[in-house]
């Protein structure tokens, strides 16, 4: 399948997969590339510069295809040393960056010299219009069913991907909601060049996490995960469990005065209890309401195969069928 994403990243298959704070590492990140996607390596889940330029080193051995890292641009007291970072993806080689949080713009140029190019993942069109002004050379655009931090528009992915198909002139992938042949065909019908897949990754053989985690996708519905941090207006979706029962009764109890300390211990550190511990009950992590599409744990091959597959049987089969003659 031949799409403006799939022309501007080198890959054979339109799927990106999303960065995941303690998911994104090379394993999956060249599991993804060489089924024919675009893996991506976390940034922020590496220690360091030095931590994640080993991390794209070890993802290299692994596969000779395009792969890239996602690095999420936070407001923080104490910023990471996003410099550090900025040169160990340029020095590794790296030709793919997915950016997120904060407007990427002083971070551009150095990136567009080494000739790498950059999505950024924006969550309502105003910020997707934004990216393009900026330079950006394509933009992951999220609906509110993704896990994660959906924004504060709550605009799902019906509405959002044909909006963002009106207005942009650079390429774009469906991200939140996505999980199958179904997805990416929808998502194509809707104007997008393809589609990018978080949570459905993690439920794969290749995903570095706890198999708790896994299962605990599989088992969920989609009506099992929450938002929270509203009131903080920092809104994410996570899957459902005791910690985030306490977390969201913190909210109810505390109304407008809650501040983030009142949580942290629900929110902060929890990520590698969760994903390498199998503490299902830590806390809060994220995972979109795609959950309960989720039915299995294959290999990313076996899974990026079968989506490819059946998008061919839905297109040809399904939708050319439906014309009349």
């Amino acid at each position: 399948m031949k799409t403006r994403i799939t022309e501007l990243f080198g890959i054979k298959h339109p799927i990106i997969q999303g960065g995941m704070h303690y998911v994104g590492f090379a394993e999956l990140a060249a599991a993804v590339s060489n089924a024919g996607g675009l893996g991506l390596i976390t940034g922020l889940t590496q220690q360091s510069p030095e931590a994640l330029a080993r991390e794209i080193a070890r993802c290299r051995e692994m596969t000779d295809k395009p792969f890239g890292v996602n690095l999420t641009f936070l407001p923080s007291v104490n910023p990471p040393d996003y410099p550090g970072y900025v040169k160990a993806i340029i020095d590794g080689g790296v030709k793919a960056v997915e950016t997120a949080g904060n407007n990427p713009v002083k971070w551009l140029p150095p990136l567009k010299e080494a000739g790498i190019k950059v999505i950024h993942k924006c969550t309502a069109v105003r910020h997707a219009l934004k990216a393009e002004s900026i330079g950006c050379d394509a933009v992951s655009v999220d609906g509110f069913e993704c896990g994660g931090h959906p924004g504060e528009d709550d605009v799902p992915n019906m509405i959002l991907l044909p909006r963002a198909a009106d207005e942009l002139k650079i390429p774009f992938v469906a991200s939140g909601g996505m999980a199958d042949a179904r997805s990416l065909v929808a998502a194509l019908a809707m104007g997008a060049d393809g589609m990018n897949m978080g949570t459905r990754f993690i439920a794969t053989k290749e995903a570095p996490v706890h198999e708790n985690v896994k299962l605990a996708i599989v088992a969920a519905s989609e009506l099992d995960t929450r938002l929270v941090m509203r009131p903080l207006r920092n809104t994410e979706r996570v899957l459902n469990n005791a910690g985030v029962e306490r977390l969201l009764q913190k909210e109810k109890e505390l109304g407008a005065s809650i501040k983030f300390e009142d949580i942290i211990e629900e929110v902060a550190g929890v990520y590698p209890r969760i994903m390498q511990g199998g503490e299902m009950d830590a806390g809060a992590w994220s995972c979109g309401m795609v959950a309960g599409l989720i039915h299995d744990i294959p290999s990313v091959q076996d899974l990026i195969d079968r989506i490819m597959s059946e998008a061919e049987t839905i297109i040809r089969g399904r939708l050319e069928g439906l014309l009349a003659a």
